[in-house]
């Protein structure tokens, strides 16, 4: 990976090398739903080329697309914490290559070693905090004129 996730690179080294044995290569073509809202969160990917719509169901419309996620960024943080369901749902905007990682391993590493587990629980939060900010302005821009769409590339 040439520019290294800011998820990883907020990782201590050692729990980085540990979270990195458990990665495998995955892939989704344009159009790919990755996961559904509410459907049970069993994996997580930080993307290493392509974009990612997140979206939200609304009923009677097609899904809507609250942000874009593109290299580096986290896909899912569901996984992390209780009840381990997905709140959004997610489809390759672009052909997507990604480090792919199994939830239950990984909750698993970070309470055999709670350093790690805390870095991670943090990085994560930390992601999550972006997200709602950036979204923040997207939304009032919504109620202003709730009849053109906002698409956001980050």
């Amino acid at each position: 990976m040439s520019t290294m996730s800011p998820l990883l690179k907020a990782l201590p080294p050692e729990g980085r090398e540990r979270l990195m044995t458990l990665k495998r290569q995955s892939a989704f073509a344009t159009g790919v739903r990755i996961f559904e809202e509410d459907q049970r969160a069993k994996k997580f990917w930080i993307i290493q080329t392509g974009t990612v719509d997140l979206d939200l169901h609304v009923p009677g419309r097609h899904a809507a697309v609250v942000e874009t996620l593109g290299p580096g960024d986290l896909l899912g943080w569901s996984w992390l914490f209780a009840p381990h369901t997905w709140h959004l749902g997610a489809r390759a905007a672009t052909p997507v290559h990604a480090l792919e990682f199994d939830a239950e391993q990984v909750r698993a590493l970070c309470e055999r070693d709670p350093v790690f587990g805390q870095a991670l629980t943090r990085c994560v939060a930390e992601a999550i905090a972006h997200r709602l900010q950036s979204a923040r302005p997207r939304l009032l821009d919504r109620r202003a004129s709730p009849t053109e769409p906002t698409h956001s590339t980050r």
